[in-house]
């Protein structure tokens, strides 16, 4: 790409997700000249890589496009995997960013060097940029248990993540290892297709009444014919989100949560065995861990060929897995269910900040950033949906829209050469996070359970403030909270 500012800021974008896919528009529309490198063969991020049956997303299908891209013709409240990977791929061919990505070309190291970064490819590439745009996401390095065993199963086992679509499922005996929204999701896809499902719970989940609207041609056309309309409905929806869950979330008092508490409460007592109704019942407060939406889950496990269980997994056997009471539970096929590495962010590439500082040494106790964009001593870097942003409270488009508005405000100053590097000082990135633990604890997520919210010292690794501090705080840069050279 061509660019006429006259400092010539060259950004390196890394990753064609949903964030990076904003990034690239944006860039082309600021004339920036800019590289996106993706390691995939096609742009999606967590849309590419997650394919298991019943795949959803758990935010409204309206609230989760971009601003400029509205879509009118989601099919349901909460969208399908491969309608939102739709969604992207469209937006990204609209807006020319397919053709600009540099696919099946990972990036390996980034070392900044006399103000910009040299950044490396396994593919051989290396370029020079004067800034780094992180857009790597949270949900793509799949957590695989330690479980004695695992290797010696006999049938097919594979991560939720990485599903074979070449097993066959049907009539086999198929078990699940999780209980988060990824094995909800799969367990309402598939209990009418196998003949037994068994779904290893090692902690129960607050799970609330998901909408199940379908969305009617008349009301598609309705919302195609009237963007106005749209942009109306879109915005009462994510009122809706704020008000109902956000406020809810970072004040465990709040009335909103106790609402919750109740809708919750309502939707377990549909589960008509009251034994398994107790060993489907949380010992902590809903939200403490990530809320689960599904209008079916409870009418899926309550099946003849549902097996919930509850006692704790000792080892894998070829035939099967084999609980702590001696009980082996046959198998066909095993799915781990088991989440992501969720402190990986931009790791597993290697990134050397300033004076040959190794960002694993930065991070040596935990993922940490100015307001979740920023790192001290690694200048002209910045994260979308980085450490401690709020990835628990709202739509990660909107989060990355307002932290990439943010970015180009920093990156605004190299272009007209206020400075060559910038990034945040030490002393405001620990005087933010002092504020940010401080508000931790009236939190729902400090409340009394363990989630991948967490952090080594049990303290949320998310944005614990209210959705308007956060808006604010990504409206302009607070300067005498960055060092300039």
């Amino acid at each position: 790409m061509s660019t006429s500012d006259p400092n010539n800021v060259r950004v390196a974008v890394i990753g064609a997700g949903m964030s990076g896919i904003l990034t690239a528009i944006r860039l082309q529309e600021l004339g920036i000249e800019f590289s996106v490198f993706e390691k995939a063969d096609r742009i999606g991020g967590t849309w590419r890589e997650n394919t298991y049956p019943g795949l959803s997303c758990d935010v409204p299908s309206h609230a989760y496009t971009y601003s400029f891209a509205r879509n009118p013709d989601w099919s349901r409240w909460y969208a399908p995997g491969p309608e939102i990977q739709a969604y992207f791929q469209k937006v990204a061919d609209d807006n020319g960013v397919t053709e600009l990505v540099r696919f099946g070309d990972e990036v390996t190291s980034l070392e900044f060097d006399d103000g910009a970064w040299e950044l490396r490819t396994a593919g051989g590439y290396a370029g020079r940029f004067e800034a780094v745009v992180a857009a790597t996401g949270v949900l793509h390095h799949p957590n695989v248990p330690d479980i004695p065993g695992l290797e010696r199963f006999a049938g097919a086992c594979f991560h939720s993540a990485r599903w074979d679509h070449s097993v066959p499922l049907e009539g086999r005996r198929v078990g699940v290892i999780g209980t988060g929204s990824t094995a909800v999701q799969i367990t309402t896809a598939l209990i009418d297709d196998v003949e037994q499902f068994t779904l290893f719970q090692r902690t129960a989940q607050w799970i609330m009444p998901g909408d199940a609207k379908v969305f009617t041609d008349e009301e598609k056309a309705a919302y195609r014919d009237d963007p106005g309309k749209l942009e109306q409905f879109v915005a009462q929806v994510k009122d809706s989100m704020r008000v109902g869950i956000s406020q809810a979330v970072i004040d465990a008092d709040s009335v909103q949560l106790r609402k919750i508490e109740h809708l919750c409460e309502k939707n377990l007592n549909t589960v008509r065995d009251p034994e398994l109704r107790e060993r489907l019942r949380p010992t902590y407060r809903a939200a403490c861990k990530r809320l689960i939406f599904s209008p079916d889950f409870y009418d899926a496990i309550q099946k003849p060929n549902a097996v919930l269980v509850t006692d704790p997994i000792e080892r894998i056997e070829p035939e099967g897995v084999r609980t702590r009471d001696g009980v082996l539970h046959r198998l066909d096929v095993l799915v781990l269910a088991t989440g992501f590495q969720v402190d990986r962010f931009v790791r597993p590439i290697r990134v050397i900040g300033r004076d040959g500082v190794d960002l694993n040494d930065a991070w040596a106790d935990g993922p940490l950033a100015y307001i979740s964009v920023t790192v001290p001593g690694f200048p002209n870097f910045f994260m979308l949906n980085g450490p401690n942003g709020p990835v628990g409270n709202f739509s990660l488009i909107d989060v990355a829209e307002l932290q990439l508005n943010y970015s180009l405000q920093l990156i605004e100053a190299l272009r007209d050469g206020r400075c060559r590097e910038l990034s945040p000082t030490p002393e405001a990135t620990a005087a933010f996070e002092a504020e940010r633990r401080a508000a931790a604890s009236h939190t729902v997520w400090s409340s009394g359970c363990n989630s991948w919210y967490l952090d080594r010292d049990g303290v949320p690794a998310t944005w614990t403030f209210s959705w308007d501090r956060f808006c604010e705080e990504m409206n302009a840069p607070k300067w005498e909270a960055f060092s300039l050279r």
